[in-house]
């Protein structure tokens, strides 16, 4: 109850009253971030990260821990001192001024916007390929629909519903590691112990790594989504920066056990072919180790049902974040209801799933470039959200010290923009136009008289 006054308190404290339920423990907000992450996430783009580092997917995902770390310090950071469910918008907005954090809400809106699409594109695919008796475009409809009803049923049910497919996933990922062990022990496929999924000195180039990472965070984003819940949890922005370390600390150890191990059983193979052999890299190793029965089990648990697990915390994140700018008036207000019974931002669930309706049918073919622009606005708001840290505890300035509020920020600003440098050429296209086509909206609002000012800037 003590935390639960706290954090009501904080809240006050910058302008706003408690409207959310506050209902998720610590670990509801660890499963929440496991969902949106998801244990097995590499499984759809392992081939894609094998070849781009040249055999080493391994070392790719952790470097790729080091990387998301430092942005994981900086969500800590910002939590703390704005317990807000605005996220990267709410923090960059009381970090580096009002109209940066309109264009970093704007920028992170086109990850967790299409995250949703991308996710049933991927389910859908993933089925159809199984069963090309159904239709992609009936499949990401009727997924819509159903994700939708589970989140506006409130957020206790899909706390739910994310912990049966998080075990789901968990249960097929073990599965393949209880296998692969088995298959390794044997030298199933000429498989055996190697230092070649982490390690190729001959190989190893910073550019061939953050090329490849550039791939490879796809599979990490949603640890920042915990954020998104800091006015639901029950223990407020600490458990919100606890959960979102915790959540990318494990999930990321569970990326790079499973990438090397299933790098073994292909260790010299130069690389997939581009299209359908990259794509279906890791089915064809689960084959390997486990005949097609189990291939069978990694396309439906590990890939479509994780896929729709990650579009249900998406759309969730998402609608809150159109909830937070709503009631600052950056967004139309009507984002701003809450529903009266179960106290989670309806309209902004509403909208998502009307817009998924739309980007899903036109990027039903088109996943690539799809996949692209989440990474590009997944990465702009991890660079804004940097920026922000610096910004607000700038010399010294409300309570900063050097390691966090500087030297910490400044890497992960770094290593971010590498990254966002070495990303395919359309994505950054792609990004730019989504963040023109914010400075539109943003100018368009103050023309209309409205003003960008928070409640308590």
């Amino acid at each position: 109850m003590a935390n639960f006054e706290t954090a009501e308190r904080e809240l006050e404290a910058l302008g706003y009253r408690q409207e959310l339920k506050r209902s998720l423990s610590l670990t509801d907000l660890v499963v929440y971030g496991l969902i949106f992450i998801g244990p097995t996430a590499p499984f759809t783009v392992y081939g894609f990260v094998y070849n781009a580092s040249h055999g080493m997917p391994a070392l790719v995902y952790a470097v790729g821990l080091v990387a998301m770390t430092f942005t994981a310090l900086s969500y800590l950071t910002m939590s703390r001192a704005f317990p807000l469910s605005g996220s990267v918008y709410a923090y960059v907005a009381r970090g580096a001024g009002p109209f940066a954090g309109f264009l970093a809400g704007w920028a992170i809106l086109l990850d967790y916007i299409l995250l949703p699409t991308l996710s049933y594109v991927i389910a859908a695919t993933v089925l159809h390929v199984l069963f090309p008796v159904l239709p992609k475009i009936p499949l990401i409809l009727g997924f819509i629909v159903a994700i939708t009803a589970v989140n506006l049923a409130g957020l206790e049910a899909a706390v739910w519903v994310n912990r049966l497919l998080l075990l789901a996933q968990v249960a097929v990922l073990v599965a393949f590691l209880g296998f692969g062990g088995w298959a390794l022990a044997h030298g199933v496929g000429g498989a055996h112990l190697s230092l070649a999924p982490l390690v190729q000195l001959e190989a190893i180039s910073p550019s061939l790594i953050f090329g490849a990472l550039s791939l490879a965070v796809l599979s990490f984003l949603g640890f920042d989504a915990v954020s998104t819940l800091a006015e639901e949890a029950k223990g407020g922005a600490r458990a919100v920066g606890v959960a979102t370390l915790l959540s990318l600390t494990l999930a990321a150890a569970l990326f790079i056990g499973q990438t090397y191990l299933a790098s073994l059983f292909v260790l010299g193979h130069p690389r997939f072919a581009d299209g359908d052999e990259a794509a279906t890299a890791f089915l064809v190793v689960s084959e390997t180790i486990g005949g097609p029965r189990f291939r069978l089990a990694v396309s439906v648990g590990g890939m479509a049902l994780g896929a729709l697990a990650g579009a249900g915390v998406a759309q969730a994140a998402a609608a809150r974040i159109l909830y937070s700018m709503g009631r600052d008036g950056q967004m139309p207000r009507f984002l701003a209801h809450v529903s009266g019974a179960r106290k989670i931002p309806d309209r902004g669930v509403l909208l998502i799933a009307a817009i998924t309706i739309v980007t899903g049918l036109f990027f039903s073919e088109r996943l690539e470039q799809l996949t692209s622009l989440v990474t590009f606005g997944a990465l702009a708001g991890f660079m804004a959200l940097h920026v922000s840290v610096i910004l607000h505890f700038r010399a010294g300035a409300n309570g900063g010290s050097l390691w966090r509020h500087l030297i910490a920020p400044v890497l992960g600003a770094a290593i971010i923009g590498y990254v966002l440098v070495n990303a395919d050429p359309m994505a950054k296209l792609g990004g730019l136009i989504w963040l023109g086509l914010g400075v539109v909206v943003a100018s368009w609002l103050r023309w209309r008289g409205r003003s960008l000012a928070l409640r308590d800037v």
